[in-house]
């Protein structure tokens, strides 16, 4: 069973999903939609551009880190760098908590994952055929795969112990498979409905 890198991420992002959503997320990447407007927002002095990513009670302590940066990024690039990077940390932080996620620190940027890139365009686009006929071929090939694979051991199944054993590791891969993208489908919208409304 030849697997594309979409399919390899999806089959990830099932199995890992129903343990905790936020291992997905691409929100602490440098070229993330968090840092992308946070950019912005320290270039127009503006925090109110991504005060949304972070809960009512969070607001005080992210002013006080952007208030913070404006005023020590002008004594020099240097301690630009270093200010922007603090905001930038600070937010992530304070997003991540309300994920119920811990810190882990801002990622490189180039390191998000084809179906998240392609779930960003559609929003940019405004159009989502190409991602959700791309993800449905996915899944579509990996449950007939895993279902064509448990069949086939299942009639051999009881010519040995072995030959059971390959059945039986083929059923519970099929089982769970399906188990996981049914659960994502039926799990809330995202960790974020649990959280703050923005």
């Amino acid at each position: 069973m030849k697997l594309n890198k979409l399919t390899t991420l999806l089959i990830m992002m099932v199995w890992l999903l129903p343990m905790s959503s936020p291992l997905m997320a691409h929100c602490d990447s440098m070229d993330g939609p968090i840092i992308t407007e946070a950019k912005v927002a320290i270039a127009t002095n503006d925090l109110s551009l991504v005060l949304k990513w972070v809960s009512s009670d969070q607001e005080h302590e992210l002013r006080t880190a952007f208030d913070q940066t404006l005023k020590v990024r002008t004594l020099s690039p240097q301690a630009a760098d270093l200010a922007d990077r603090f905001f930038f940390e600070t937010l992530i932080r304070l997003h991540r908590e309300t994920e119920g996620a811990p810190y882990t620190g801002l990622k490189p940027a180039g390191q998000i994952g084809p179906a998240v890139g392609l779930a960003d365009k559609a929003l940019e686009s405004g159009r989502v055929a190409h991602l959700s006929n791309k993800i449905s071929k996915a899944v579509k090939h990996e449950i007939e795969s895993r279902h064509e694979i448990a069949l086939k051991k299942q009639k051999s199944a009881t010519q040995s112990v072995a030959a059971g054993r390959e059945y039986v590791e083929a059923y519970v891969g099929y089982v769970h498979f399906v188990e996981a993208v049914h659960n994502m489908m039926s799990a809330e919208h995202g960790s974020h409905n649990k959280h703050d409304k923005h």
